[in-house]
């Protein structure tokens, strides 16, 4: 079970998050969100062990402005998190890993990742919301056992310290990893490092299980 820690953008506190050892490290390049880590320095990316899988998240954001923005920071990975078509992911699959995200609620179609299948890595599956994730509510995990893709997803939307045992319950032969945000910060961006690590904790044993 992997664990992505996204929402960082500020630099002391991204030290302290990489030194826990997450797989990944997700950084916010949506301006609206509070997480939005536009003024970031590149060292702060740079300097991030290289197990750690350093990810840029957009949101409906042009090729030209991603492809500036991986030009600048050594990042490994992507996370389109909009309405972004396959052939748009298609255009960086060859350059970094890309992870597609979809808000997920009761009447969500899984079919429409059909499309998406040779087009992406990972999938992410978040809780529906208009603010495109950081929401801290879950949705009925459930629905998971729609998903009948070999893509492999990481599971985000509402995750804290009182649920996360819960995860235990998701036999999906594909879910992949956690993503951990809103739920374990002090403010928008700054995260618990303690809550963290009691959450890397809880993960572990229940996955070594």
């Amino acid at each position: 079970m992997d664990i992505k820690v996204c929402g960082l953008k500020h630099q002391d506190n991204i030290e302290a998050v990489s030194a826990l050892g997450p797989g990944y490290a997700g950084f916010i390049f949506y301006e609206p969100s509070p997480r939005f880590a536009g003024q970031l320095p590149v060292e702060a990316v740079g300097d991030l062990p290289a197990y750690i899988t350093k990810t840029a998240v957009f949101v409906d954001e042009s090729a030209e402005t991603i492809n500036g923005l991986l030009d600048k920071y050594p990042f490994d990975a992507i996370q389109l998190h909009g309405n972004e078509p396959p052939d748009f992911c298609r255009i960086f699959k060859d350059k970094v890993i890309v992870i597609k995200a979809f808000g997920v609620d009761e009447n969500f179609d899984f079919s429409l990742l059909n499309a998406y299948v040779n087009a992406v890595d990972f999938f992410l599956f978040d809780t529906k919301t208009t603010a495109h994730g950081g929401s801290g509510n879950t949705f009925d995990w459930n629905i998971l056992n729609y998903y009948q893709l070999n893509v492999p997803f990481f599971l985000s939307g509402g995750l804290s310290l009182e649920n996360l045992d819960e995860i235990k319950q998701i036999s999906h032969p594909q879910f992949y990893g956690v993503d951990l945000n809103s739920r374990f910060e002090t403010a928008p961006g700054m995260k618990d490092i303690n809550k963290l690590a009691k959450a890397f904790d809880i993960i572990k044993q229940t996955t070594d299980k």
